[in-house]
């Protein structure tokens, strides 16, 4: 702000040089005077051109056609400032009496205002004088009074703003008009600008106490609002021109890609309960070097609303510690359809195939930092958590959810969930679960309701790819699985033992258990377990998670059927997720069974013949082994035969 404080003392040089040569020189004159004044208080290029008048009374005023300062010489823009049918006017009384510079009014039309600033730290708005000093840099003397200076009203129509920043994108606004009324030079300013960078208004209103120390650095009281798409944003507290605030911040923004696109921003696209809307309450304070600090933090985001602290740098990308606490959070609108934003909570029905829309995983390189949540739920669209402890890591895009307590399916899930961003999009994590009720798991992950019962598991994964089904059939991991006492839905194992039937029914187990490995998006199980008070069973196939299919056989064995020898009937599941077969093997069966048969009949002539082997060799113990037996009685006939020849 100190360039606008330059800027008013050269407007004041040029009236009070035109007012002192008024009875002496004629306008040209007094304008070109006036143009050396401020060539040689700003080291720059000055042109005033057109017709220059004057007015006596009621006020010391000068009008003119145009005036045009020059930027730095190292600009690659145009003149620093350059405005058409400027008037300026002057309180003479005020200064002769006071030597107080008085600005009764200051308007102008279409001004143009330039400015740069370069990574090395030059900046356009430092003036040199005639000498090459650097004016802006300059200190006031102690031992001087400041001179008094202020600005009655100023009013600007049709300006266009323009700054360019070495590194970042072009700032340019045009058709703004500018009022300022501060009628009291240590008394308050108001002021009240429209700015039109997309073509509507953006209306911007501020009450600022002090105003002569505000324009010199100082921390003055301010009370300003900014309107825009439909939208409020209100600061009540405290302010400096160098970037100092602190105060109580509201935001109440209906729709922010209104409110960002009335601004010339790009539209953020915030998920639906997410920030489509805001209605934000904070203590906010901002320092010089771009540390934000909020306190007192009530934020509704359209649907989710979050409480807590945040503390964030905002040089380069931002670094954000947080502690938020929800209620019932939802998140559908970031977990389904890739983040699209609908409203549509429900998980793809079985067999329908998995999302195809493009995920869009840019948000994770908006902010670095750790994020600490706790809330009473939180609803992820095919998953439900309850009460849920979290901590969310961001470093360079990407993001580790930190499951640290997490209630979900009737037991707990700990663990940590990935997204990373880097080199495109994976997914990945390790998960620890106890008791949960199997049957509302496998419901919302595959549309699955056969099983039930309550199971402890773990299992790593990782995926990658840009869709939901890309995810999936891209998916590599391992796990384990045991239950407790628990159903299977649809078979009655009894029965299919008993009858051969295969209707509808229910098996209870005692326990079933199962290890796995994915690799992908195919699921392969070869040693689960599962055991009945008469009955076992064993299975063995594969899921493809990717394709939603199975091809699974569970070969169950009756324990105490057939007076104890076992009879084993294998079912195959085999199909779409959404209508599986569910049919006996009996070719299987039959193989399985046959081969026990085989061996039987094979033991059944074994011992038959062991029988009459013994019988031939008079064999009495029946422990006796007939290969010894043999032995003993061919030794025995060979002594017989020898003592028969020496008798």
């Amino acid at each position: 702000m100190k360039w606008i404080g330059r800027l008013v003392l050269f407007v004041v040089v040029l009236v009070l040089v035109a007012g002192v040569s008024l009875f002496f020189l004629p306008a040209d004159r007094i304008a070109k005077l006036a143009a050396d004044q401020l060539r040689n208080a700003t080291g720059r290029d000055v042109t005033i051109s057109g017709d220059v008048s004057m007015t006596l009374w009621p006020v010391l005023g000068v009008s003119l056609g145009e005036l045009e300062v020059g930027n730095a010489d190292w600009s690659e823009q145009g003149p620093m400032l350059s405005a058409q049918n400027a008037a300026i006017g002057v309180d003479l009384m005020a200064y002769l009496t006071n030597r107080e510079i008085r600005i009764t009014n200051i308007e102008a039309t279409s001004p143009t205002i330039r400015l740069e600033s370069r990574e090395d730290g030059r900046a356009s708005w430092v003036f040199t004088d005639a000498s090459g000093d650097a004016q802006i840099e300059t200190e006031t003397d102690p031992d001087r009074t400041p001179q008094a200076i202020s600005i009655q009203r100023l009013e600007v129509t049709d300006a266009t703003l323009i700054y360019d920043a070495e590194g970042a994108d072009l700032v340019s606004y045009s058709g703004v008009d500018l009022t300022l009324d501060w009628p009291e030079r240590l008394g308050p300013a108001d002021i009240a600008a429209t700015l039109r960078p997309a073509g509507t208004d953006v209306d911007v209103t501020a009450t600022i106490g002090g105003f002569a120390g505000f324009i010199t650095g100082q921390v003055q009281n301010m009370n300003a609002v900014i309107t825009a798409g439909g939208g409020r944003v209100a600061l009540d507290g405290r302010a400096s021109t160098a970037g100092d605030v602190a105060g109580r911040l509201t935001l109440g923004i209906p729709d922010t890609d209104a409110f960002f696109a009335a601004l010339a921003l790009p539209q953020p696209g915030l998920p639906a309960r997410l920030g489509q809307a805001m209605d934000v309450t904070t203590d906010l304070t901002l320092t010089s070097d771009r540390r934000l600090s909020l306190r007192d933090l009530t934020a509704d985001l359209g649907g989710n609303t979050l409480s807590g602290a945040a503390d964030i740098n905002l040089n380069d990308t931002p670094q954000v510690n947080a502690q938020l606490s929800a209620g019932a959070l939802d998140l559908r609108s970031v977990t389904d359809s890739g983040g699209t934003g609908g409203d549509s909570g429900a998980a793809p029905s079985a067999g329908s195939g998995w999302p195809t829309d493009r995920i869009d995983a840019s948000g994770l390189a908006a902010f670095n930092g750790e994020i600490a949540l706790t809330a009473s739920s939180i609803d992820l669209g095919q998953f439900k958590l309850g009460q849920t402890r979290t901590l969310l890591r961001n470093d360079r895009s990407r993001m580790v959810f930190e499951l640290r307590e997490v209630q979900a399916y009737q037991g707990t899930v700990s663990g940590e969930f990935v997204m990373n961003n880097r080199s495109g999009l994976s997914v990945g994590g390790k998960l620890f679960a106890r008791g949960l009720a199997m049957q509302d798991v496998l419901r919302d992950a595959a549309g699955i309701e056969r099983l039930t019962g309550q199971a402890d598991a773990e299992m790593s994964f990782l995926g990658v790819g840009n869709t939901v089904d890309a995810i999936m059939k891209s998916l590599s991991g391992d796990g384990a699985i045991k239950f407790g006492q628990g159903t299977i839905i649809g078979i009655d194992l009894d029965r299919l033992m008993r009858s051969g039937s295969v209707g509808g029914g229910t098996t209870v187990f005692d326990s079933l258990g199962a290890t796995w490995n994915i690799n992908g998006g195919v699921l392969q199980n070869n040693d689960l377990l599962l055991s009945l008070a008469n009955y076992e069973a064993r299975g063995a196939g594969q899921v493809g998670l990717g394709n939603q299919t199975i091809d699974y056989t569970f070969t169950p064995v009756a324990l105490r059927a057939n007076e104890g020898t076992g009879i084993a009937i294998p079912v195959r599941i085999r199909g779409p997720w959404a209508s599986p077969s569910i049919l006996p093997d009996l070719e299987a069966a039959i193989d399985l069974n046959l081969d026990k048969e085989v061996e039987a009949v094979k033991e059944q002539a074994r011992q038959a013949v062991r029988n009459k082997v013994a019988e031939e060799l008079n064999i009495v113990d029946e422990g006796q082994d007939l290969e010894d037996a043999a032995k003993q009685k061919l030794e025995d006939e060979v002594k017989k035969g020898l003592r028969s020849l020496f008798d």
